[in-house]
């Protein structure tokens, strides 16, 4: 199942929550007057109600529980399925004289023998509960604990994570050595960032989120602006039409064309520009350029460029409004200048591969330019790692959200860190983790098909932050539509079924 499947199954808020906050959310709720044991009642129960929706009564099942509060909710996971007919055993990692507060009192309230993790045989088992750590480890596992990890993941048997697979930063996704490879996971109240980012990711399973009584209110007042990316997240925002649109109602989306030999680029984000509903489509070409241009186009239109001075003629047109710089534009001062008269001209403006690489080693050039019109810069890994290596030393050890953040705030434009966990940052700083990525877009040309299906949005008239999460979305979807074989025209083309479903008219 894709992160997008996990991430959509079922009903979920779009808000994440950081460790820091979820604490903050449990610390308020039991202020207002529900105890904590209470709390890890209800999680207990939602963990033991996902194992009855997937196996019959009787299944043997062994709950691994480790020295916190996590160990708790396993031990209440346990004794509900113990009550309803699982044969159930407890293995402790640690001494129970050691637990404390909540977990102390759920263990009390488990009745049966416990065993230590040495002891069991997982061979015994059908299914394992990872109870051992939640999403707030912060240091790599070692020892017995490090040991019952690698036992578990080896015996080959269904596993059900408690909050986050053991293992697994909940801030970063983040693995240091070895974690659970869950079969399914379900959390609480919200899900983390770690769900969604890779590596960790990865070792989540199917993912579900469980109502424990923390309130949408208290959710809302900890959140600290991180969010799922799905519909439900930008999908109110997305343009509609309505009775008496025209073409020119719907945006005229520019893109600039690089030289003859790299003309492709320039009509594949033309076309995802088009396909996610600009009214008009206009590619801007050197004139050497223009016969290959004029032999490939239909719906798009062409025009003449062999200068800034003709691009700011163009461009005087008002009914353009977004443009596209930089699939195959070529490196170096001359397009610095493109995206300069762009920013002149005071056009939202999406910057891509050649437009970003061109300021490598002049990125306050850069930030001067984009504080001063609404922009989105879409890098990847590597991109983002040329055009920000003065700023090396202040990034070592920042994890991708904190990266892009950093990128957006000093950009003052919105972020888009591509990868398989694409990250879409804002300079308000709210981020947004995209969750259906899929490696069938690891093919060239889709990267500028995004490009132009955000600068669409934007003609269209979204918001920067919201225009590039709903771009990074439906391309990702476009193309798990497809399947298999896809490449990058493939992309635009699957749009209208994707936008179909989504009930985009």
């Amino acid at each position: 199942m894709s992160l997008g499947e996990k991430a959509n199954n079922v009903a979920f808020s779009s808000m994440l929550l950081s460790v820091a906050s979820m604490r903050k959310a449990d610390e308020l709720t039991i202020s207002y007057g529900a105890p904590g044991i209470e709390l890890m009642e209800q999680a207990g129960r939602g963990v033991a109600e996902k194992i009855m929706q997937i196996f019959p009564t009787h299944t043997k099942v062994l709950v691994v529980c480790g020295p916190g509060n996590n160990g708790g909710d396993g031990f209440i996971a346990a004794r509900i399925l113990l009550e309803n007919s699982y044969n159930v055993m407890v293995a402790l990692l640690g001494v129970a004289d050691d637990l404390k507060g909540d977990a102390a009192e759920a263990a009390e309230r488990w009745a049966e023998p416990m065993f230590s993790v040495g002891e069991i045989n997982l061979e015994e088992f059908d299914v394992v509960i990872d109870a051992l750590f939640g999403a707030g480890l912060n240091r790599p596992l070692d020892g017995e604990a490090l040991d019952i990890v690698e036992r578990i993941n080896a015996a080959g048997k269904v596993i059900v994570s408690v909050d986050i697979p053991s293992g697994i930063s909940g801030d970063t996704g983040a693995i240091s050595g070895e974690a659970v490879r869950a079969t399914h996971t379900v959390t609480f109240a919200a899900y983390k960032p770690g769900h969604f980012l890779y590596p960790g990711a990865a070792y989540v399973g199917e993912l579900s989120v469980v109502d424990i009584g923390i309130s949408p209110q208290t959710i809302e007042q900890v959140h600290e602006g991180l969010f799922a990316n799905g519909p439900g997240f930008w999908q109110e925002a997305l343009p509609q039409l309505e009775y008496g649109s025209h073409k020119y109602t719907r945006g005229h989306a520019l893109v600039l064309s690089g030289g003859i030999t790299a003309t492709g680029a320039a009509r594949l984000a033309a076309r995802g520009a088009l396909r996610i509903g600009a009214g008009l489509v206009t590619i801007a070409a050197p004139p050497v350029s223009v016969p290959i241009h004029a032999s490939q186009l239909t719906a798009i239109m062409l025009r003449e460029m062999a200068s800034v001075d003709d691009l700011n003629g163009i461009i005087a047109d008002k009914r353009f409004n977004a443009v596209v710089l930089g699939p195959a534009l070529g490196v170096g001062n001359g397009t610095q200048e493109l995206v300069a008269a762009v920013v002149k001209a005071g056009r939202p403006i999406v910057l891509d591969a050649d437009a970003l690489t061109s300021f490598a080693g002049s990125l306050d050039t850069l930030a001067r330019l984009t504080e001063k019109t609404d922009t989105v810069v879409t890098p990847h890994e590597g991109e983002f790692f040329r055009l920000f290596n003065n700023e090396n030393e202040i990034l070592k050890g920042f994890s991708k959200i904190e990266r892009a953040k950093f990128a957006a705030n000093y950009l003052k434009a919105t972020v888009v860190l591509k990868g398989a966990d694409t990250i879409i940052a804002a300079p308000d700083g709210r981020v947004c983790i995209n969750t259906n990525g899929t490696p069938l877009l690891a093919t060239a040309g889709t990267g500028d098909v995004l490009a132009g299906m955000i600068g669409g949005l934007l003609a269209q008239g979204m918001s920067s932050f919201e225009a590039a999460s709903a771009a990074v979305w439906l391309h990702a979807e476009a193309a798990r539509n497809f399947g298999p074989g896809l490449i990058a025209e493939d992309v635009p083309e699957m749009l209208p079924t994707v936008l179909h479903k989504w009930h985009v008219s």
